[in-house]
């Protein structure tokens, strides 16, 4: 077996690739996502691209059924039990107001995912150094339990005490005690899912992880169920939300880890492909048919933080730091009085965008695509889809033209505009907001809609250059065959760095060595095919927020404080003369798999002919004008195309403006540079 699998669930489509390592051959196709029954996307997905189920060596999936489940708040009704006292730990929080909410009198907090009668506190009790206080009362446990299932209904548990960072025994003695009277009944831990201190933090995520277990359950059951009736009998992987793959039985444990698994892929796929190509400063763009994530990577690496958010619930695992705003393909325009918006509401992939002809009424960022000439409607998909351009630029004008009384045109460059604004302020949040000049960056565009859209981005906020990579609306996909296996490990351990001597640090960490080492190799990797990388967590004494500090190959605890006065000098302008102390100390376990390579090309002399040329809109100009129109396939290393001009690929279009070239790279990425906005 030599074929490598990977299947990415979008809002609107299934994006598939398969990786033959024998002939180093890549082969992506896309289906529709089936949001009923997300396992028939999938399966149609995998046909479609032609993978022999029996011949592949490896499936790896990226999906958004968690975060799906999330965001819509149709997860499994969830209990919590916890120690006897502390039943509203997680309803009060952190009692602080959301930043874009801080001034609104009128803000109400929102509903609880777990209501009151539904948390449940226990005897028992650990101090903070994780010593037995008072024992577990495992008959109230009992009764909890039957509290919850029998009388709420619950499908999942949540169970979290007090200092269970320190010492899990309590909790898993609860698990257990649940798991043998309600072996049905989906439990999860917090010392399972992190090994951190803050109670709400750590609540908090074990809920979120038992909100999404039950559905995730079953999804990975049916679909696991379903390969293997096609004869599939090889490991199955899914991708994590903080970077790498995990194996599927892994991901059920906690499926929490598996959030943002979708987004996480193209950025795994553009670090590597940024490292091989000598761009190690990133912002990558990923715009599908829902929405748009942005992200930063930084000396080849994604930035990853700890202690992220989703729907105001915080959550305390690794996951990239990537900003989603609703402006995909398929988000829809609308009016707000005379005030035009876009997103964040979605036409998703039924109905989908007006132009899809499957019933969709309100016009979206496709159906203005169509409108200003950038999609042809009669090679949609390389022609597998015919789309109806004369109902979207009808929705357009009766939608939002007529009562602006406007054109269709000037209508569908204001959606643009708007999408524009939105993505510049969302990527302004993780650069500019974090000292970041984004003019220092390349951009990578991927997605459906990247490619189009992502030029536009770049000359409104002066970035020099746009790298479009191959394959570039399956992109994620193809990230999620670069993965490796990863697993976190964590301790708190909170000291002053005076009182540590180096010994004290390098036990922690040859602990957490054997943790992850006996993890990968159980799943098949050698010694020689796994990397351990330490990092440190530290801040000075008073502070509350920490910086990540590099820990390999440190020989001293004076190395260890200049790297984080270097670490905080870097991250805030300055360093102090407090103390400094180490909060959480961090292994990332990673298991090395053979990647899809990146082949060069020797370049070529000669300037590629247009294919045809059509009528669109060029935001250089501010008018309609003629865009030459090139295949991608003719497209050789070393040539290059003045704009303005569409390159048409199979499953998603290139577009530039007539103040941008783009010239193709040795790798066969577009990269494509100029702009009056630099």
């Amino acid at each position: 077996m030599t074929e490598r699998l990977a299947v990415d669930i979008g809002g609107t489509f299934v994006d598939a690739i398969t990786f033959d390592r024998s002939t180093r051959d890549v082969t992506v196709e896309k289906a529709s996502t089936t949001p009923d029954e997300p396992e028939s996307g999938v399966l149609s997905s995998i046909e479609k691209v032609g993978a022999t189920l029996e011949d592949t060596e490896a499936f790896v999936h990226g999906t958004t059924l968690g975060l799906n489940a999330v965001l819509e708040r149709e997860g499994a009704a969830t209990g919590i039990i916890t120690n006897e006292g502390f039943e509203d730990v997680y309803e009060i929080g952190r009692t602080n107001v959301e930043r874009e909410s801080m001034y609104d009198i009128r803000y109400q907090k929102p509903e609880s995912i777990v209501a009151r009668r539904r948390r449940v506190g226990v005897p028992g009790r650990l101090d903070a150094n994780g010593e037995e206080v008072e024992p577990l009362d495992e008959d109230a446990i009992r009764d909890a339990a039957a509290q919850l299932v029998e009388e709420q209904d619950v499908d999942g548990i949540a169970i979290c005490f007090l200092h269970s960072y320190r010492n899990p025994a309590h909790e898993r003695a609860a698990a257990r005690i649940v798991r043998e009277a309600y072996p049905d009944v989906s439990v999860s831990i917090s010392s399972d899912i992190t090994r951190e201190y803050r109670e709400y933090e750590r609540t908090s995520t074990a809920v979120m992880d038992a909100y999404i277990k039950p559905i995730f359950e079953t999804y990975i059951d049916n679909l696991d169920s379903e390969l293997t009736d096609e004869g599939f009998d090889a490991p199955f992987f899914v991708t994590r939300s903080g970077g790498g793959t995990l194996t599927a039985d892994s991901a059920t444990d906690a499926p929490v880890h598996t959030i943002l698994s979708g987004p996480a892929g193209g950025l795994i796929g553009a670090s590597n492909v940024g490292r091989e190509t000598g761009r190690d400063d990133l912002i990558t763009v990923d715009m599908g048919g829902t929405s748009l994530d942005a992200c930063v990577i930084e000396d080849g690496t994604p930035a990853v933080k700890y202690d992220s958010r989703l729907e105001h619930q915080p959550l305390m695992i690794p996951v990239y730091d990537i900003r989603t705003i609703g402006a995909g393909g398929g988000s829809i325009a609308w009016l707000d009085g005379e005030l035009l918006k876009v997103g964040p509401q979605s036409a998703g992939a039924d109905p989908g965008p007006v132009a899809y002809g499957h019933g969709g009424t309100e016009p979206t960022v496709t159906d203005a695509a169509v409108a200003l000439g950038y999609i042809d409607p009669d090679d949609f998909l390389g022609g597998d889809m015919e789309l109806d351009a004369d109902g979207a630029k009808a929705a357009i004008d009766e939608t939002l033209a007529d009562p602006l009384d406007s054109s269709v045109t000037d209508v569908s460059r204001g959606v643009f505009d708007v999408t524009l604004a939105n993505t510049v302020g969302a990527i302004r949040e993780i650069t500019i907001e974090k000292g970041l000049d984004p003019r220092e960056f390349s951009m990578m565009a991927f997605g459906g809609a990247g490619p189009m859209f992502v030029p536009l981005l770049a000359r409104e906020m002066g970035v020099e250059e746009v790298v479009v990579p191959k394959a570039p609306s399956v992109f994620s996909a193809l990230g999620m065959l670069m993965a490796d296996v990863v697993y976190d490990f964590a301790r708190t351990n909170i000291e002053a760095l005076t009182d540590l001597e180096l010994s004290d640090l390098e036990t922690t960490f040859d602990d957490l060595d054997a943790e992850a080492l006996e993890t990968l190799t159980d799943e098949g990797f050698e010694e020689d095919e796994i990397d351990l990388e330490h990092t440190l967590e530290m801040r000075y004494l008073g502070q509350e927020h920490t910086v990540e500090v590099d820990a390999n190959g440190i020989q001293t605890i004076d190395e260890v404080s200049d790297r984080f006065e270097d670490k905080h000098e870097d991250r805030y302008g300055h360093a102090m003369d407090d103390p400094p102390e180490v909060v959480h100390q961090r292994v990332r376990a990673i298991g090395r798999n053979d990647k899809p390579p990146l082949e060069r090309e020797d370049p070529v002399d000669g300037t590629p002919e247009p294919i045809g040329s059509r009528d669109a809109y060029c935001f250089a100009v501010d008018e309609r004008t003629a865009f030459d129109v090139y295949d991608r396939g003719d497209l050789r290393s070393g040539m290059s195309i003045d704009g303005p001009a569409v390159v048409r690929e199979p499953t998603t279009t290139i577009v530039f403006h007539s103040d941008q070239t783009a010239t193709v790279d040795e790798y066969g990425q577009l990269v494509i540079s100029g702009g009056d906005a630099q």
